[in-house]
């Protein structure tokens, strides 16, 4: 059974999170579950995603979900703005809304980290230039 698309092309926050994301080396977009994700050999960041908090299902659809930096990781499960993803939090996701005032910056340094953890080294390697 597949899952309905759970996003619109033209969303202006998508293209944004695509600029950033498909700018790394060797990125890729796929649709899983409904939702884009960006990957390499393994998915770096999802567009979108829900929490579950006392059974009940929150949808984050303006939102990205990436794996932190381990070095980051602690304080950015201190900062209120992030969230712990269903099915994906218990392997490190983390969940971080978009809107107006999103500081781009700072997104894109969240999708580059992710894109470290998870890509192979000769891509990071290649992303720094080396």
């Amino acid at each position: 059974m597949s899952h309905p698309l759970m996003f619109t092309e033209d969303d202006p926050l998508l293209a944004r999170v695509r600029t950033i994301a498909l700018a790394l080396p060797e990125a890729d977009e796929k649709v899983s579950h409904g939702r884009p994700a960006f990957f390499t050999q393994k998915v770096f960041c999802y567009f979108g995603g829900s929490q579950r908090i006392n059974d009940e299902w929150i949808a984050h659809d303006a939102a990205i979900m990436v794996r932190p930096d381990p070095g980051d990781d602690p304080a950015l499960r201190q900062d209120r703005r992030f969230w712990v993803p269903a099915y994906l939090g218990p392997s490190g996701w983390l969940g971080i809304d978009l809107d107006e005032s999103t500081d781009w910056q700072e997104i894109a340094e969240l999708v580059d980290a992710s894109y470290r953890v998870t890509a192979p080294k000769r891509l990071v390697r290649e992303l720094d230039g080396l």
